[in-house]
């Protein structure tokens, strides 16, 4: 092998370290996000859950359109991101949706050996293309004419800026 061509040994240290700084970096969001979720109220978690629920399909839908992926992968993402308690999406939340998506038309699933276990991929349609391509019209329409309130809040609560709330 060509001097040029072999990995070099800084370059492995380089991308071990930044993995790690990644790491400790995820670890201090999740811990900052389950001390914010701590410190609310019982009503407040509840309408926080909420939020995110009514979200949920869009989500699922938006998530399978990023990638080629089953059930329990698409969980472990969700978890991941949520904003609140360190519990997992269930699968009688999800495979709800995803079977609610499939028989709507906005995604297909198949079948696959994943060693001896038979897993459910899925993956999205044209027309679930189409759903997501109207959503994003739909939303680049509202912010063009600044008549949406869906996008004034969405952007304000997104914000780094405590907006005059507290």
């Amino acid at each position: 092998m060509d001097d040029d061509k072999a990995p070099s040994r800084s370059n492995s240290i380089e991308s071990s370290l930044e993995s790690s700084v990644d790491e400790e970096e995820k670890r201090k969001c999740i811990e900052e996000r389950v001390k914010i979720f701590k410190a609310m109220s019982k009503y407040e978690k509840k309408l926080i859950r909420g939020f995110m629920r009514s979200f949920g399909n869009t989500m699922i839908l938006w998530l399978i359109s990023k990638k080629r992926q089953h059930g329990y992968e698409m969980m472990t993402k969700l978890h991941e991101s949520a904003p609140y308690d360190n519990k997992m999406p269930s699968a009688s939340k999800i495979y709800p949706v995803l079977h609610e998506l499939e028989k709507n038309g906005l995604i297909k699933g198949s079948w696959e050996h994943q060693g001896k276990r038979k897993v459910k991929y899925y993956e999205i349609t044209d027309e679930g293309k189409k759903v997501l391509l109207r959503f994003r019209k739909l939303a680049q329409q509202a912010r063009k004419n600044h008549s949406s309130l869906w996008v004034e809040f969405i952007e304000d609560i997104m914000s780094d800026e405590d907006n005059n709330i507290l």
